[in-house]
């Protein structure tokens, strides 16, 4: 048994010790799928940013959840792509430390652009005299920042008292770190206090992320019950909104289901699946909602696809 911190510079990471007779296939099919990512998110980014009649409040949105997207997948895909070609599936300390912060702040920064996103269509459907005023170019960023900070601070937070924390234990029965995973690693249990005060706050705070967005949205019902405008508008723009907002909470239910039982019942292939769903999933499902739903973004997009072809 280790006592000290110190003395852990590195974790194993057990999750593909099971795969390793499918590891050419895995790091094919793993590696298109993050070309895939990137390539639709850029996509959607680069769209966006050129095309400055998307320079408006939803756009901009968009723009800000598929930048998120690819911050997530940075901290899972390379580390994937590498552990499938080596023969020890290791990662450092200060490592391990990092891709969790990256986890934990990816989850966090996509449920507060969720809200902004609900607060967005609330005073487009329900207040559309006071839109302009209300939802200018400068406040939606600041709105934007402001989401964007909080979860890096909570996560920052989160992750300086995991570091303080004295571990008796490098492994890791996962295929990536995550915050919660590396607690579970303290000798004492008395040291997790503060940790999980913490995270019972982190968790008030999005509930009441996730309270605003239903409290939104029962408004925007409310108003789109009595008008035909509304209820189109409502179908354009808040239904992608509501899709990305249920993938997110069945993805991260299916990985705390996991986590808390997964390991008691499941084979270690079906684990892996449930554990990388929402890393692998949202950044994927989330462009390509708002791509095809969105007719300027999906004109614009098969209309350059068409230009090039063309040439």
């Amino acid at each position: 048994m280790m006592h000290n911190v110190s003395y852990i510079s590195f974790f194993f990471l057990s999750g593909l010790n099971d795969t390793l007779n499918y590891r050419v296939a895995l790091f094919s099919l793993t590696l298109l799928c993050y070309c895939f990512v990137v390539l639709v998110n850029v996509a959607l980014i680069v769209t966006i940013i050129l095309d400055k009649n998307m320079h408006e409040p939803m756009y901009i949105l968009v723009c800000t959840f598929c930048m998120n997207g690819l911050y997530g997948t940075t901290g899972f895909y390379p580390k994937m792509l590498w552990d499938l070609l080596s023969p020890v599936h290791v990662i450092s300390y200060s490592g391990c430390l990092v891709q969790a912060f990256v986890f934990f702040s990816f989850l966090c920064s996509d449920l507060s652009i969720l809200a902004v996103m609900a607060y967005d269509r609330y005073v487009a459907i329900c207040r559309p005299l006071d839109y302009h005023s209300i939802m200018s170019k400068q406040r939606v960023l600041l709105l934007v920042c402001f989401f964007w900070l909080i979860p890096l601070c909570i996560s920052s937070m989160n992750i300086i008292l995991t570091s303080r924390l004295k571990l008796c234990s490098q492994y890791i029965d996962r295929l990536f770190c995550v915050n919660w995973v590396i607690v579970k690693l303290a000798c004492f249990p008395a040291d997790t206090i503060v940790n999980n005060i913490v995270v019972y706050i982190t968790i008030i705070i999005y509930v009441f992320h996730g309270f605003f967005i239903v409290w939104s949205y029962m408004y925007i019902i409310k108003t789109c019950v009595n008008s035909l405008e509304n209820r189109a508008k409502f179908m354009q723009t808040c239904v992608p909104h509501l899709t990305s907002l249920l993938t997110l909470i069945v993805t991260v239910l299916f990985d705390i289901s996991n986590m808390r039982f997964g390991s008691n019942y499941l084979p270690q292939t079906l684990q892996n699946c449930l554990e990388v769903e929402f890393i692998v999933l949202f950044p994927i499902i989330n462009p390509l909602i708002y791509g095809f739903k969105f007719t300027r973004i999906r004109n614009r997009i098969l209309g350059g696809i068409s230009f090039k072809l063309l040439r």
